[in-house]
């Protein structure tokens, strides 16, 4: 295929992604409060949620907060329900530089891909909690947290995200072998600086840092670190 071939099956990619989106987004702002009741759930499993929500709602100060917390989780939810087709659009765009033996994979790939997303965001709502008790056992006995939606939401939708994309990471690494940028042998081989940047990665995505949050998501990572350097083996005879 030429350049030019490549730009126009690109475009066609990215089109068929933001149709997808864009259908995502239309569906996600007709199930906008359950969503947002469901992003709220781990604020209200706190010790102290009746003195720091108001009347079991969120509040907001401006009058244009509102609107805008609806378009950001809107969008979000949208992504993750056009997800499906984005990562098959991907893997659409990429399969003309793959070998027959690795075409068959597609499925498999998309797939994969959706649980381990969703593994990091349930990983990530079962951390919340602990980690919300967590940050606001530094306000002492003077202060009092009252969390704005969007500070809370944005906090809330980032985590998820970072969860979400951080479980993608043994797909990725498959993803390289196939295509022979590296090896399983490789991935044995560096295993102990794999494991110094898990560490590094869930340090940064957890927003707690403490020790046993930390080692809840490093733990998790390392062992499909390992499943991944089986699977890459397995998949190469």
């Amino acid at each position: 295929m030429s350049v030019l071939g490549h730009l126009e099956e690109l475009r066609t990619r990215l089109f068929k992604m933001l149709l997808a989106f864009g259908v995502g987004c239309i569906a996600a702002w007709f199930f906008y409060e359950d969503i947002l009741h469901f992003l709220i759930q781990p604020l209200k499993q706190l010790p102290v949620a009746e003195q720091i929500i108001s009347q079991g709602n969120l509040i907001f100060t401006a009058p244009t907060e509102a609107f805008f917390i609806r378009l950001k989780i809107t969008a979000f939810a949208g992504f993750v329900l056009a997800l499906p087709v984005i990562l098959w659009q991907l893997w659409r765009f990429v399969t003309p530089g793959l070998h027959r033996k690795e075409k068959r994979y597609a499925i498999p790939f998309v797939f994969v891909s959706m649980v381990l997303f969703c593994a990091g965001v349930a990983f990530a709502f079962t951390t919340l909690p602990r980690a919300l008790d967590f940050l606001a056992s530094f306000s002492g006995t003077e202060l009092v947290l009252l969390p704005r939606a969007s500070e809370y939401l944005s906090f809330v939708l980032i985590l998820i995200a970072g969860f979400g994309v951080t479980f993608e990471f043994p797909l990725v690494l498959l993803a390289l072998t196939l295509i022979g940028v590296v090896s399983s042998q490789k991935l044995r081989r560096v295993r102990k600086v794999a494991y110094v940047t898990i560490l590094i990665v869930a340090a940064i995505v957890t927003p707690t840092q403490d020790p046993v949050t930390l080692m809840m998501m490093s733990v998790p990572l390392g062992l499909l670190y390992e499943a991944t350097i089986l699977v890459a083996r397995l998949m190469k005879k």
